[in-house]
């Protein structure tokens, strides 16, 4: 992607040096796609960055940047934010330009595993090599059906199914329709990851991987270290109710199983365990 299609998002941080190796994974709310790089990186001894933990450092970075969306998002109340036009919405949400910060997030990881990127915010015009990303796609009949057994708040599910809509439209211009998984409702688990394994096999079996328990432990212990951070900067903000001590937390499981996939639900104010004890479902 050219500097000229970036979006413009003063204050960006630009890290120096190579970035590590990628696989990249986007799709709107509802396709599936922390399940699937949740088990590619834990099957795969990768790390794991999710940008639904990033959310609020993000929208920090643009506050002090002076976004106008981001402002005005945090200067309205939580019920006028949703009740906002549509295009609205779409702009106080940050997406494209998390897009772009999300890339220098992973640009300052520096060396290490092969690192699996996920998150709405995963667009052609963000992602370098397209060889290296896969989207999933839900019909948006699943979509519907996911969105609604979340109960979410009518604001929400709008956005979401805006993000669906400007997601296919840009996969669309860019040519990629060979880069995205249709999700339908009958499709489990194990067949979007099928199909998304076809499509990312080399980058894949490139790595590199940790190879050892220790390793794995101290990925996933990475990835728990990042959910925390995501729930105290959340409590933090002067709108938000909720106790930072015991408030329930979904956690990964540190056994460094490479099947485990388990999430373990603990009071925030408990991690990290004491004494470093990892997480473990058994």
């Amino acid at each position: 992607m050219s500097e000229g299609k970036e979006p413009a998002v003063p204050g960006r941080r630009r890290p120096p040096g190579p970035a590590p190796r990628v696989v990249w994974i986007g799709g709107p709310p509802g396709a599936g796609k922390t399940t699937l790089a949740r088990a590619l990186a834990h099957r795969g001894g990768l790390r794991l960055y999710r940008s639904d933990t990033l959310t609020w450092e993000h929208r920090d970075r643009a506050l002090a940047a002076g976004h106008p969306a981001a402002t005005r998002w945090e200067a309205l109340t939580p019920a006028d934010r949703w009740s906002a036009p549509p295009a609205a919405l779409l702009a106080m949400s940050l997406h494209a330009e998390r897009g772009a910060m999300i890339a220098d997030d992973v640009r300052a990881l520096g060396p290490g595993p092969l690192t699996v990127v996920e998150g709405t915010p995963v667009t052609p015009d963000t992602v370098p090599d397209p060889g290296r990303a896969v989207w999933l796609m839900p019909s948006p009949e699943l979509q519907r059906r996911r969105l609604a057994e979340r109960g979410l708040p009518e604001g929400v599910h709008t956005l979401y199914t805006l993000l669906l809509a400007d997601l296919a439209a840009r996969i669309e211009a860019h040519g990629l329709a060979d880069r995205a998984v249709t999700v339908t409702p009958d499709a489990t688990p194990a067949d979007t990851r099928a199909a998304a394994e076809a499509l990312l096999a080399g980058p894949l079996a490139e790595g590199p991987a940790a190879t050892t328990p220790e390793g794995r432990r101290a990925l996933r212990r990475a990835e728990n270290e990042a959910v925390a951070t995501q729930y105290r900067t959340y409590l933090a903000r002067p709108w938000t109710t909720g106790d930072p001590e015991t408030v329930p937390v979904s956690f990964t499981c540190e056994c460094a199983d490479p099947e485990c996939t388990a999430q373990l639900t603990r009071p925030l104010g408990t991690f990290p365990p004491a004494g470093g004890v990892a997480l473990r479902c058994h």
